[in-house]
C-alpha cells in the first residue's frame, strides 16, 4: 500500500541570502525542529530518520528515509532512495530555493524568502486482505498513516519556520 502527501509553502527567511542558502544546505539544522523525525542522521550527502506514524492498534510506527541531498544554484534538493528489507517506509522529496524579493516599504532591504516543496510517500506494507476484518483493518490503516501524513505537511512549515528563525 503506498500513501502518499505533499505540501508546497514559502517562508521568510530573518537573515542574508548567503545565510540563508546555507540553512537549506544544511538538513541537520533545517530538520532540527520537526517533531515528527526521529533519529536525524546526515553523513555526507545522505540523510537518514524516521517519521513517526501511530498506527490504530499496532501503536506508533516508525517509517525510515533515506535521502541524497544535493546542492542547487539557489538552494538544495532531497531525492528519496529505496530502503530494501523492510516492511514499511517512506520515501521524502524535497526542494528549498532561496529568493531575494521586492525591497520592503520599510528601510528599503531587501527580502529573503524560502520556497519548499515536499513529497512524502509512504509505502506500508500489509498482510493480505482476507475478508471483512481483513479488509476493514486495511482501510483503518490507510486512513491512519493518510491522516498522519496530512498533518506532517501541515506541520512541516511551522518545524522549518522555527529553526529559520533559530539560525
Amino acid at each position: 500500500m503506498i500513501i502518499e502527501a505533499g505540501r508546497h509553502f514559502t517562508l521568510h527567511a530573518p537573515g542574508s541570502p548567503e545565510d540563508t542558502l546555507a540553512f537549506v544546505r544544511d538538513p541537520a539544522r533545517a530538520l532540527s525542529r520537526l517533531h515528527f523525525l526521529r533519529g536525524l542522521n546526515v553523513q555526507g550527502n545522505q540523510v537518514r530518520g524516521e517519521l513517526l506514524v501511530p498506527l490504530p492498534v499496532l501503536g506508533e510506527a516508525d517509517l525510515p528515509f533515506l535521502c541524497i541531498l544535493a546542492h542547487t544554484p539557489d538552494g538544495a534538493t532531497l531525492t528519496p532512495q529505496p530502503i530494501d528489507g523492510e516492511r514499511a517506509w517512506v520515501e521524502v522529496t524535497g526542494q528549498a530555493q532561496v529568493m531575494e524579493g521586492a525591497q520592503a516599504a520599510q528601510g528599503g532591504e531587501t527580502r529573503v524568502e524560502v520556497a519548499f516543496n515536499f513529497l512524502f510517500r509512504a509505502h506500508l506494507a500489509t498482510p493480505d486482505a482476507q475478508g471483512w476484518g481483513g479488509a476493514a483493518f486495511e482501510k483503518m490503516v490507510r486512513a491512519a498513516a493518510g491522516r498522519t501524513l496530512e498533518r506532517v505537511t501541515q506541520e512541516l512549515p511551522e518545524g522549518l519556520r522555527e529553526a529559520l528563525e533559530a539560525g
